[in-house]
């Protein structure tokens, strides 16, 4: 998951520098540039900014509905809309590096599929689940920082996690932006293989689900579970 935000920032420097100020990945920026752009402030990009929030939608929804009924955690079908992202970024490096530029038209198609992608990662890192590292936001992990901290709440906390993701975040948008200046394509593509590592990564170290059911459309049953589901079972209680 932080490389997965590591990727993220990359993507948002790709978007913001290199598709009109667009992020396609925080969605939060990418509200407020709307907001603005809506008074005609500094001639700040309206369309784009629509397109990204639509196609993210729509990729955290394929992301719900494939997970829907799949418990909390990696599972085999969290590798599978990974691998769909790193192959959304591949087609559109390929795309970046046939045509160079970009028209308008292909423009707003690749800031489309860059949100899609971020939406897709977004809702499966949520639903993997790993505290305080959302990969497309770190509002939250830097209030975590100072409010649990020793001159704060005092509370404890998984700082260097925390601090990773903060970290990880800014070097990629670096990287991004220093690609950038290198070619589209090779940012784009950059992500693709870290969505394709972590994707491979993932499945391999997942922990062992019996998951008989989860392709079938119902709720995965661990080991663990099904011993006191079958006493409640026998009980009448279930």
């Amino acid at each position: 998951m932080l490389a997965l935000t590591f990727s993220t920032g990359v993507i948002d420097a790709v978007g913001f520098l290199g598709l009109d100020r667009v992020f396609t990945g925080n969605m939060t920026g990418n509200v407020v540039i709307l907001g603005m752009a809506l008074v005609g402030a500094d001639d700040l990009p309206i369309l784009g900014p629509i397109i990204a929030l639509a196609a993210f939608m729509v990729g955290a929804l394929v992301a719900g509905c494939t997970l829907r009924y799949v418990p909390s955690g990696w599972a085999s079908r969290s590798t599978w809309l990974l691998v769909l992202v790193a192959g959304i970024l591949a087609a559109m490096s390929v795309m970046a590096l046939v045509i160079n530029p970009l028209p308008e038209v292909l423009a707003f198609t690749a800031t489309g599929l860059l949100g899609a992608a971020m939406g897709i990662q977004a809702g499966t890192a949520r639903h993997i689940a790993v505290k305080d590292v959302t990969t497309v936001v770190v509002t939250s992990t830097i209030t975590g920082l100072a409010a649990d901290s020793w001159l704060g709440g005092r509370t404890g906390q998984p700082w260097l996690r925390r601090t990773g993701a903060v970290v990880l975040i800014l070097a990629g948008a670096a990287l991004g932006a220093f690609l950038l200046t290198v070619h589209f394509s090779l940012a784009v593509a950059t992500s693709a293989v870290i969505s394709i590592v972590v994707a491979v990564l993932g499945h391999v170290g997942r922990p062992h689900v019996s998951a008989e059911t989860e392709f079938a459309g119902e709720t995965t049953v661990t080991q663990a579970e099904r011993v006191p589901r079958a006493k409640k079972i026998r009980a009448g209680r279930l």
